[in-house]
């Protein structure tokens, strides 16, 4: 069976982790797009984007996944047929309603349209959900939810978007898109343990002062206590672990900071609420930083509180490292930690619904940005920082502990979050989107006459109101005094009557048409169109238009 394959629609910022500002959505981007190179079984790869030049690019990242130059080819985002031959169409964010709407102008059924989610709290996401509910996506579409506490989030805001509409117009759209929950992967490989990463591991810790009976915990990601995770409950925990054991614990924060003010709140409050532990920085967007960080930690540490967070990557990644886990109770974490298994569960509790309505409306009205957004709903969260401590000290004081929940947990990643279990379950996902759009009843079907996009007409129709007449099939036309090809290639060499060239015949058919007219004579707009192949006959409709703008072509009128 032939594996399933899709364009990526391709974004570079979306697949690359050299920027300066890394994101979670850029290490997972870049991680699907190795993965799929290397485990998608498929004998070519589609770059659907908006220049050719962006192929160049896509083509090295294949190579360098591949280990070698692989089939690529380029898709412009506004050929429809092409991506129709492919038959998939994958986005690296949730924005696919555009994109149906586009789809809608060849056939609802033309290809299939497949989006994932990252962070679903900022704007311009929030738009593109309640987007899904107007847009004619079909039951052979999908969003992937990266949890299921993200599905329950869409469902959310789509349930809330459609009581609005049902009140507001008297109905509820149908809305059939899939919302599978797929997570997202890991190298597992990469994390494997080897003599090479035992040595790299003695001497990582040897170089920051780390003993042999230390114990190291690792927190990986962005260092924002607005954006990311408050350290705050972090911070008292892991002291009152180093208390209660009497061991020198380090904490190693791998990641970057977004500014010196905050890097500067970080250690001041590390000096005030955790003196006991010992703090090592690590500039997480260091490619060999990204390795070295796991091996020198004892266990891996996230106490996410923010509604930016989905899925949470770096907890997969430290189960593939074979590090015992201390996460939150909190969104994407939820699908991926085992209590007790593979590390400890930190309860947190969100303020009840109804007491931050006046939150939205700041963010919504631009009194507060995005990062304040998040920032103020993170403050009220609590994370059960007695729990932490517990949590911190069982695993500083127990190696045989470490041990075990790190050999489950590195078990459970190589089971269901290895990036080729995951490469499958997108595939199967494809495949299936594909038997469903040859069987599924459509939604919202074109109607003939009518527009595939109603705020996107036929200017000619918005508009027709505005002129006098219109070229209809029963106008006469007539040849212009002096019209010929010369005066045709006259008119055509100022950029004043061609900027519009794209969309109008060519200077072969105009000569056509100045020609057909020169030897009979004045005749009607139908009869003139209809010496023209019937592809042709719309553009040439509308070219006689132009052609009596500059003066070759004469509209007598009726």
């Amino acid at each position: 069976m032939t594996a399933a394959n899709a364009a990526i629609h391709y974004q570079p910022d979306a697949f690359d982790t050299s920027r300066a500002k890394l994101m979670g959505r850029q290490a997972a981007g870049e991680g699907f797009l190795n993965a799929f190179v290397r485990h998608g079984g498929v004998d070519r790869f589609y770059c659907c984007a908006p220049r050719q030049e962006i192929l160049d690019e896509f083509e090295a990242r294949v190579a360098a996944s591949a280990g070698a130059a692989r089939p690529c080819a380029w898709v412009p985002v506004h050929d429809l047929q092409g991506l129709s031959n492919i038959g998939c169409l994958y986005r690296p964010d949730p924005g696919v309603a555009e994109l149906s709407w586009h789809r809608r102008f060849l056939s609802n059924r033309a290809y299939s349209l497949c989006g994932v989610t990252h962070t679903t709290a900022s704007a311009n996401v929030m738009d593109a959900i309640g987007a899904l509910v107007l847009a004619p996506l079909q039951s052979w579409d999908a969003v992937i939810c990266t949890s299921s506490v993200v599905r329950t989030t869409l469902s959310h805001v789509i349930e809330r978007w459609s009581a609005y509409l049902d009140s507001r117009v008297g109905g509820r759209p149908k809305m059939a898109v899939q919302m599978p929950v797929i997570p997202l992967g890991v190298d597992c490989a990469a994390y494997a343990s080897s003599p090479e990463a035992t040595a790299a591991r003695a001497e990582i810790r040897q170089r920051h002062g780390i003993g042999d009976d230390d114990v190291v915990a690792l927190f990986f990601g962005r260092l924002s206590f607005h954006a990311k995770a408050h350290p705050l409950p972090m911070m008292l925990g892991l002291e009152q672990a180093a208390q209660r054991t009497g061991k020198r614990v380090h904490l190693i924060q791998a990641g970057w900071f977004p500014n010196d003010s905050i890097r500067d709140a970080f250690a001041a409050g590390a000096r005030s609420f955790c003196p006991s532990v010992n703090q090592i920085h690590m500039d997480g967007r260091d490619r060999s930083v990204r390795v070295d960080a796991w091996r020198a930690a004892d266990l891996f540490t996230s106490l996410s509180d923010n509604v930016q967070e989905t899925f949470g990557l770096v907890p997969i990644e430290a189960m593939a490292a074979g590090l015992p886990v201390v996460v939150t109770d909190w969104d994407g974490y939820r699908d991926t930690i085992r209590p007790g298994v593979d590390g400890f569960c930190i309860p947190t509790r969100l303020p009840m619904a109804g007491l931050g309505g006046d939150l939205a409306w700041r963010f919504h009205a631009e009194i507060d940005n995005y990062d304040r957004y998040i920032g103020q709903v993170s403050q009220t969260t609590s994370v059960d920082i007695q729990a932490s401590a517990e949590a911190y000290t069982a695993l500083v004081g127990r190696p045989d502990l470490r041990r075990r929940m790190g050999e489950a947990g590195r078990a459970r990643a190589r089971e269901v979050f290895d990036w080729q279990v995951v490469i499958k379950a997108y595939q199967e996902l494809w495949a299936e989107l594909a038997r469903r759009r040859q069987a599924d009843s459509e939604i919202a079907p074109r109607v003939a006459d009518q527009p595939a996009h109603p705020l996107r007409d036929d200017p000619y129709a918005v508009f027709a109101s505005y002129p006098t007449a219109t070229i209809g099939l029963d106008d006469p036309v007539a040849l212009a005094p002096g019209a010929d090809a010369a005066a045709l290639a006259r008119v055509r060499r100022h950029d004043l009557n061609t900027f519009a060239s794209r969309v109008l015949a060519g200077a072969g058919d105009c000569q056509a048409l100045l020609h057909h007219l020169e030897t009979r004579g004045q005749c009607t707009v139908g009869s003139l169109i209809a010496s023209f192949p019937p592809p042709k006959r719309g553009i040439v409709h509308r070219t006689i238009g132009w052609l009596a703008k500059v003066g070759l072509v004469h509209l007598p009128g009726r």
